[in-house]
């Protein structure tokens, strides 16, 4: 009789950044959710646009995860959000936070990847970094660097329990 022990194969880094990102445009496109429900109609076009673009972006994480034969992180029913979001001068501030955070992830996720995995995340990095400027009307150098997110909460998503 051959039997044959199969033991566990290592998780890539690459996958671990892709199933990151994963959980971040998860939390993003929840995030806009709530954003839609608050902003002002005059940015609701800008908000509804990132909310495509996260779902984009997390649609072509998931199918990563598997050409990596990974299992996608499934979405959270519910995320916690950072702070209260009661008028639309929150949704802007919320808005800009989540950007900041897939920012961060997206550049872990090109510390990780090489070729066109890498292109992608830092195509996603500088669509965030972009989104980010015109909802806080800030900028830093060098967006997602572990520096600026040492000075902000975790940027990884917190599912609601």
């Amino acid at each position: 009789m051959n039997t044959t022990i199969s033991t566990p194969q290592p998780v890539s880094g690459e996958l671990t950044a892709l199933q990151a990102a994963l959980r971040a445009e998860h939390a993003a496109v929840y995030g806009y959710g709530v954003v839609g429900g608050r902003i002002q109609q005059a940015r609701q076009q800008a908000a509804r646009e990132a909310y495509d673009a996260h779902r984009a972006r997390r649609d072509e994480l998931a199918r990563a995860v598997r050409d990596l034969s990974g299992t996608p992180d499934p979405a959270a029913a519910a995320y916690a959000l950072p702070f209260a979001v009661p008028d639309s001068a929150a949704a802007v501030r919320l808005a800009a936070e989540l950007e900041e955070r897939v920012a961060g992830v997206y550049s872990d996720l090109v510390r990780a990847s090489t070729g066109e995995r890498r292109r992608f995340a830092a195509e996603a990095l500088r669509e965030a970094a972009v989104r980010s400027v015109r909802w806080s009307r800030e900028s830093v150098a060098f967006p997602g660097l572990a520096e600026r997110a040492a000075a902000s909460p975790t940027a990884s998503a917190t599912p609601r329990t």
